[in-house]
């Protein structure tokens, strides 16, 4: 028997831009190689110039470093590397964690305008995002 998520019937969410996902609490932006690559290539520097000023090794993976009070690095009134940016922030709010339950979904949903609101995706739609196989279309 195949049980189907909480969701089955799809979630309806807009980016709102509003930046909310990217300031405010300390957390991990997780990049892997072919992510910091893209990101070095956008801001024009090698390598080791972009992991020394912008990445912070946690356990085995890289995480982009924070502002003080927790914001990304990238943020500044928006996302200043929008283009680059890594997968993790390409597919909010569709994540794992976020998708766990409807409970969870509620919690981000607070803190997000743009949950519950704009397009409707189907759970089909919904578990390619999840899986990090399509990015959530930038808001309007």
């Amino acid at each position: 028997m195949v049980v189907k998520p909480w969701y089955r019937e799809g979630l309806s969410f807009i980016c709102t831009r509003c930046g909310d996902c990217c300031v405010g609490a300390p957390g991990y932006v997780w990049v892997d190689r072919e992510e910091i690559e893209s990101l070095a290539k956008h801001l024009g520097l090698s390598l080791d110039r972009f992991a020394e000023r912008y990445l912070r090794k946690v356990g085995r993976r890289y995480s982009l470093v924070e502002k003080s009070g927790g914001d990304c690095v990238f943020f500044d009134k928006g996302c200043t590397v929008y283009s680059a940016r890594p997968g993790q922030c390409r597919t909010f709010p569709f994540w794992r964690s976020n998708l766990k339950s409807e409970k969870a979904w509620d919690e981000i949903g607070a803190e997000c305008p743009g949950i519950g609101q704009g397009k409707f995706y189907p759970v089909e739609k919904i578990e390619v995002m999840k899986r990090g196989e399509a990015e959530t279309p930038p808001g309007e």
